[in-house]
C-alpha cells in the first residue's frame, strides 16, 4: 500500500526539523519551537503548550525546566488559577525566538523559490483534507 500522504509529511518534517537542529546554536528543534510560539502568544499555561506542541505532560515540563534553567522563559503565578503557571519569555528567550522567526522566514523563502502559486495552492488543499479528515483543531 502506498503511503500517498502521511509518510512525505513525515519525511518533511524530519528535515525541516533537522535543518533548524543545524542553524539553532544549541537548542533542539522543539526548544525553538517553542520559543517561537511564545514569542506571540505567552505567557500560556502549561496545559495549552500540551495541547497545542502535544506532548506528555511531563515532557513538557522537563523541557520547560532545561529552557528556564538556561534563562530563555519563566514561570509566574497565573493569576487566574493558583493551581496553574503561566510560560513566559525573557529577554533571552525574546533574542532566542527573534533568531528562530529568521529562520522560519529564511527556509520558507527557500521553499518558496521551489514551488510555483499552483503548488501552494495544491498543498493547502491537502493540508485543510487532513484537517478535515482528522477533526481535530489544534490551535482556533
Amino acid at each position: 500500500m502506498a503511503r500517498t500522504y502521511l509518510s512525505p509529511l513525515h519525511k518533511s518534517t524530519r528535515q525541516i526539523g533537522l535543518w533548524f537542529d543545524s542553524r539553532l546554536n544549541g537548542l533542539s528543534g522543539p526548544e525553538g519551537h517553542l520559543l517561537s510560539f511564545l514569542l506571540p502568544y505567552g505567557p500560556c499555561r502549561v496545559s495549552e503548550l500540551v495541547r497545542v506542541f502535544g506532548h506528555k505532560h511531563s515532557t513538557m515540563t522537563s523541557l520547560l525546566d532545561r529552557l528556564e534553567k538556561r534563562g530563555f522563559l519563566e514561570r509566574k503565578d497565573n493569576p487566574e488559577d493558583k493551581r496553574s503557571y503561566l510560560i513566559g519569555l525573557t529577554s533571552k528567550g525574546r533574542k532566542a525566538a527573534a533568531r528562530v522567526n529568521v529562520l522560519v522566514e529564511e527556509i520558507e523563502r527557500e521553499i518558496g523559490k521551489r514551488v510555483s502559486k499552483r503548488d501552494l495552492e495544491g498543498f493547502n488543499r491537502v493540508m485543510e483534507a487532513v484537517a478535515a479528515a482528522t477533526g481535530v483543531t489544534v490551535r482556533e
